[in-house]
């Protein structure tokens, strides 16, 4: 996963998003704007098509982080790079705040289809072919890219948008780290079909593209391998977290926020058995979110 700001400049803030670029995306631009120099009358249009293409990847990425602070997750970073954005997204761990996190990037897209559309026919039905072709061409280019990524991000494959989709879809029926599981599974084999077309069409970037993928789906597979065992764990069935509503393990063991010492705080009441320390707060090992130690035991379990 890329790092949120090594390697890449910081562009702008808007609603407490900010937004970076990659570094290595100019390098990118030079080289498919001059590979598309014959498609327009001026250079100008190629560099607006490119520009285009990230400003749909933009919003879509902005569809993700305001859909997960919309249930109460964190999101503050956007990354733009070569291969398209990722937004450093935190939902709630609930499969409901997740889906909605995950598919609001793709409604994205659909919404400006929708916009899009009446707007395409309407230069095409006045002859713009004709009077104003690089604006026809530009306007069919960027309908045809927002299609593509539509497309492209709902394939179930994990990490895309399809493949998390299907994680989250499946996380209503089971746990969290059997939907993982079978999510990665799922998305191996799309990655073998998808490296399977790279080959044939000697693909430079779906190859790099699967690569990535490939390496998002070993890492999922292995935190899929860590919740199933803390999913299979004894549990403290009094408490709940009020986040995620989950009973904590039994002996979890956590760092005390004093002595650094691990303590049960769940065993212990709250209170550090090496230094007597009082925590008015605990960590979720679910979610990884804090609430006041009181607020556990008054969470009916859903």
């Amino acid at each position: 996963m890329l790092s949120s700001g090594k390697g890449s400049i910081r562009l702008f803030n808007l609603l407490g998003i900010t937004v970076f670029l990659h570094w290595s995306w100019f390098l990118v631009a030079v080289v498919e704007i001059q590979n598309r120099a014959d498609r327009y009358s001026s250079m100008n249009w190629n560099l607006i098509e490119y520009v285009s293409l990230f400003v749909i990847v933009l919003l879509h990425e902005f569809g993700h982080s305001l859909a997960c602070r919309q249930v109460g997750g964190d999101a503050n970073t956007i990354v733009l790079w070569p291969l398209g954005g990722i937004a450093f997204v935190k939902p709630p761990q609930r499969p409901g705040a997740t889906l909605w996190s995950i598919a609001a990037g793709p409604l994205v897209n659909v919404v400006i289809a929708i916009l899009l559309w009446p707007l395409l026919r309407h230069a095409q039905e006045s002859g713009w072919d004709e009077t104003m072709p690089d604006t026809l061409k530009w306007i069919t280019a960027v309908f045809q890219m927002n299609a593509f990524l539509f497309i492209f991000n709902m394939l179930p494959i994990y990490p895309l948008d399809g493949g998390q989709i299907l994680r989250s879809l499946l996380w209503f029926v089971c746990s969290a780290g059997r939907s993982l599981q079978i999510a990665v599974v799922v998305g191996f084999i799309g990655l073998a079909g998808l490296a399977y077309f790279a080959v044939a069409e000697q693909s430079f970037w779906l190859g790099i593209l699967c690569f990535f993928g490939a390496t998002q789906c070993i890492a999922g597979w292995k935190y899929a391998q860590i919740l199933l065992k803390l999913e299979s764990g004894p549990r403290w069935t009094d408490y709940h977290c009020p986040h995620c509503r989950q009973s904590p393990l039994r002996e979890a063991l956590l760092p005390c926020q004093n002595c650094a010492e691990p303590m049960d705080p769940f065993f212990t009441n709250a209170i550090c058995p090496h230094c007597l320390h009082r925590h008015e707060v605990t960590a979720c090992i679910t979610c990884h979110q804090t609430a006041p130690f009181e607020a556990w035991s008054q969470q009916p379990k859903s």
